[in-house]
């Protein structure tokens, strides 16, 4: 079974801290955001995000969220968005071992960034890997377009559609099957 690298869990929980269903968001206020960061050792707990930085994050989100969906026509307001987001994360490409940290990779955030800044560039970063590594392939986002929840495809072929196959892929199946019953009692 093909297990996702550090980076695709990272993006996939990243594009999942909202639940388009529920409408939940586990980073609705720039503390929820800042904590869920330091959760994930991207950030330290001290960190105090503007609302501005929180809107840029979730700028982010929205437009990774968007690249991920390949069944319903791409918002190219969101990728701007997002794109403008990355453009502003000085990334440093080194050689140098003791930078990388507990990250065993040469893509690094430049030094000097505020801490806000530092974390968008991890995600960033790790958005960059699993474009890089061919992953994006195996991250997808479910198909069925209420729910829109992202997931790693472990599924040999790499052919699943839904997060879950008994709640959306039953869900959008049996939407189907109505319809061509409706198409032929008609």
């Amino acid at each position: 079974m093909l297990k996702p690298s550090p980076a695709a869990e990272l993006v996939e929980a990243f594009t999942n801290t909202i639940d388009l269903e529920s409408g939940d968001d586990d980073v609705a206020t720039p503390g929820e955001l800042a904590r869920w960061l330091a959760g994930r050792r991207l950030a330290d707990e001290s960190l105090r995000l503007t609302t501005e930085e929180h809107r840029v994050f979730k700028d982010l989100r929205a437009g990774i969220r968007e690249a991920l969906d390949v069944a319903d026509p791409v918002s190219p307001h969101r990728l701007a968005l997002a794109d403008a987001a990355l453009a502003e994360v000085p990334v440093l490409v080194t050689l140098n071992r003791s930078t990388w940290g507990d990250r065993p990779q040469p893509l690094v955030p430049a030094p000097g960034q505020a801490p806000a800044q530092a974390a968008l560039a991890y995600l960033a970063i790790g958005w960059a890997e699993v474009v890089l590594t061919g992953q994006i392939q195996r991250l997808k986002r479910c198909a069925e377009h209420t729910c829109g929840w992202v997931f790693w495809d472990s599924s040999k072929n790499n052919s699943r559609r839904w997060c879950s196959m008994r709640v959306c892929g039953n869900r959008t199946k049996s939407r189907r099957y109505a319809a061509r019953r409706r198409d032929t009692v008609d």
